[in-house]
């Protein structure tokens, strides 16, 4: 069994609020997660079509309104007006832990949840597994063949083929989901629109290139984006700002939650292809970026997460803000180190050591560990600690 870091929190806070709502990319583990953790609670799941209508018609006698029933209801976007029923119901009740709800669509729940539901719900976002929830399979596994095969569940404990589990996962993605959250009209476009999306992970956003290069609006770009995000499937790293300098850039990175995906949609389909396929880099950026990400959800730090980059193209791969403290992070894939990795991480720091408390780390794609000219170098084993 995988044991997920989140479940420490979630045990706490159970206990303090009346609704725990945990979201994420579907497969992600957030079903088994739940059952795991509220082993006695009546089951919902709203994919189930009887379940559903039963929930659109007689919300009610679904949620056993008035009897303190404990319940999980699964995938909750799919009729979200029961959170309304779900607030009248804990604050009559007051019984700390009595609803937990999922969903793998973000902003249909947050929208919903926000008006009814704010301060009487934890929120959890749960990604694909980090590389410590790997547990046994962790330590077996070359860089290469991590970032190919991915993070999700099943593709380890189900011994799914990646091209196989992504195959399924991405054509479910676009046949259901995304003709929920929006009617588009041309898929066999926004196929492209991802498979050009993942092979500019790690780079600036440049909606007017995406644009040009699928034969859509910029418009659509921004609305297509937006969907990729409300699904949990793409994050856009945003440019630190701060009046150090007025040439900092304003454009986002785009990342993906998961780098096995990236593969699948770049058609990379073996281990050996991906360490010859230019995005290999990227993708191990990819990787130590969403590595991070994970960390402050499944811990639920107060961290922000940026990067850095001015005009001249100095650039800071990963900047954690915690207030006065700031971590400045260069990632690098190669396995021997070599000095040249720190030198944006020499010319950024002055500008910022007067104001701050500054880390300064390289995470790279070799084995040691130590500290020279002030910057803690530490392998990509055990960056999440920074």
């Amino acid at each position: 069994m995988l044991k997920r870091q989140i479940r420490k929190k979630i045990d706490e806070l159970r206990s303090k609020y009346p609704v725990i709502q945990v979201t994420g990319p579907r497969q992600s583990g957030k079903t088994t997660l739940v059952k795991q953790i509220f082993k006695d609670y009546k089951y919902k799941n709203l994919e189930n079509p009887d379940e559903r209508l039963i929930a659109q018609k007689d919300p009610r006698s679904f949620l056993k309104l008035g009897s303190g029933q404990k319940m999980i209801i699964d995938e909750v976007q799919m009729v979200p007006e029961l959170v309304s029923f779900i607030q009248v119901e804990v604050d009559e009740q007051k019984i700390n832990g009595q609803f937990v709800i999922t969903g793998s669509q973000n902003f249909k729940i947050s929208e919903t949840v926000s008006q009814s539901l704010a301060g009487r719900v934890a929120i959890f976002e749960l990604l694909p597994l980090s590389y410590e929830e790997l547990g046994k399979y962790k330590d077996k596994l070359e860089i290469a063949e991590l970032l190919w095969k991915g993070f999700f569940p099943a593709v380890y404990s189900r011994n799914i083929s990646p091209v196989d589990f992504y195959r399924d996962l991405t054509n479910t993605y676009i046949t259901r989901d995304v003709r929920s959250i929006k009617n588009i009209g041309n898929l066999s476009n926004f196929q492209r629109f991802l498979g050009l999306l993942a092979g500019r992970v790690g780079q600036l956003l440049n909606k007017v290139s995406l644009a040009d290069d699928v034969g859509i609006s910029v418009k659509t770009v921004e609305e297509w984006l937006s969907i990729l995000e409300a699904s949990y499937l793409v994050v856009r790293l945003q440019p630190f700002f701060e009046n150090v300098s007025k040439r900092l850039v304003k454009s986002p990175k785009v990342y993906f939650s998961d780098t096995g995906l990236v593969a699948y949609l770049l058609g990379i389909n073996s281990v050996e292809e991906l360490k010859k396929h230019f995005i290999y880099g990227s993708l191990f950026e990819n990787f130590i970026i969403m590595e991070k990400l994970k960390y402050v959800y499944n811990h639920r730090k107060n961290e922000g997460l940026y990067f850095w980059r001015d005009s001249k193209g100095v650039e800071i791969d990963l900047l954690v803000d915690r207030g006065l403290n700031k971590s400045l992070v260069e990632i690098k894939l190669g396995q021997t180190f070599n000095s040249d990795f720190l030198k944006n991480i020499k010319k950024v720091s002055p500008l910022l050591e007067g104001k701050y408390r500054l880390a300064k780390y390289l995470v790279y794609g070799g084995e040691g560990y130590g500290q020279t000219s002030g910057v803690m170098v530490q392998n990509w084993r055990q960056f999440v600690k920074i």
